[in-house]
């Protein structure tokens, strides 16, 4: 059987269905049916979460927009899969969930001219954003961009970038990972994140780093071989000074450099290149030490190699992933 090709108006109809579950999910009156049905019409076909998906991030970029302007109609015109097409899904969500134009969005700041999604598999992908900032992604990393006209936005929503960002004082680059965020005019630096934290290292320029970006305040500044750490729940990022050995920037040679961690320390590291977390059995264990350099595309195998330089042996646990244990220390003779 020949696969069924949806026609325009079968688009126009997910679209809007999309974007008014978009906004219904974000109601917080929006109820637990409300909630089923929606999963049932999102797991109904690919196509269905495709489209959400597309919305979902749209409003995550948008996420200055002034609640009084969201609505729960839809626009009798549909939105057309073209404009989809030619101005990207954020046009669609202006027209779909906005009583303004596009054009008076921009114009207040509130939505893009342009979206960009991008994705690294397994290797480094080397990125030319629009403003012309350079940008390279690591193994399994995904990152959006969206230009406002206050200022240019880079979500890292996993993995880690390396920026250089083209200089432009009256329209600055905000990079927003986790629950924070890295404000800059024109810089080289680097964004690590795995789950809910975040290290940021600088090589040249100046940048703002926030903890917590919905929390007022300009945020630290950094200067040339300083880095900020922070996680979610963290008032103020963690400030140091990297020196001249510092790993950070080993992964744009394919490396991940492991410099005497404990394991606590070295697990997030590892366990950003892989599908299924390691997990340490207890604290005594996460207090081992581990070290090396290891080849980023072989991270699993650094995995098993560990009880052959560790005093450790692995198991599973109930979700199938892995768990480092000690192995029990021999009594001392007398």
């Amino acid at each position: 059987m020949s696969e069924h090709i949806l026609s325009e108006a079968e688009y126009d109809a997910i679209t809007q269905a999309a974007a008014q579950w978009c906004m219904r999910l974000h109601e917080a009156d929006c109820s637990d049916a409300e909630r089923l049905a929606f999963q049932q019409w999102h797991d109904a076909d690919p196509v269905h979460a495709f489209e959400y998906e597309a919305m979902r991030e749209i409003w995550e970029v948008a996420d200055q927009l002034p609640p009084s302007t969201l609505t729960s109609s839809v626009p009798s015109k549909p939105v057309r899969r073209r404009a989809w097409q030619h101005y990207g899904v954020a046009a669609a969500i202006a027209l779909c969930a906005l009583p303004l134009a596009a054009y008076s969005g921009w114009e207040l700041g509130w939505l893009p001219s342009s979206y960009e999604r991008f994705e690294a598999g397994d290797s480094v992908r080397h990125l030319t954003l629009a403003d012309g900032s350079q940008v390279e992604l690591n193994l399994g990393s995904t990152l959006v961009y969206s230009n406002y006209k206050h200022q240019r936005r880079a979500i890292l929503k996993k993995g880690e970038a390396f920026f250089e960002v083209s200089h432009d004082s009256s329209h600055p680059f905000v990079v927003k990972a986790a629950s924070g965020q890295i404000k800059v005019t024109g810089t080289r630096f680097n964004v690590w994140m795995y789950q809910d934290q975040v290290r940021v290292t600088l090589l040249q320029g100046s940048v703002l780093v926030t903890s917590d970006s919905a929390a007022p305040g300009e945020g630290f500044r950094l200067e040339p071989g300083m880095q900020a750490r922070y996680k979610a729940g963290d008032y103020q990022p963690q400030i140091s000074q990297t020196y001249s050995n510092d790993s950070s920037l080993a992964w744009r040679s394919g490396k991940l450099v492991l410099d005497n961690l404990s394991l606590h320390e070295a697990l997030p590291l590892i366990n950003r290149y892989l599908d299924n977390p390691v997990q340490v059995a207890d604290s005594n264990t996460g207090k081992i030490r581990v070290g090396g350099i290891y080849n980023t595309r072989e991270i699993g195998s650094l995995l098993t190699s560990l009880p052959k330089v560790l005093p450790v042996y692995l198991t599973r646990n109930r979700d199938g992933n892995p768990v480092i244990n000690s192995l029990p220390q021999s009594p001392a003779k007398n």
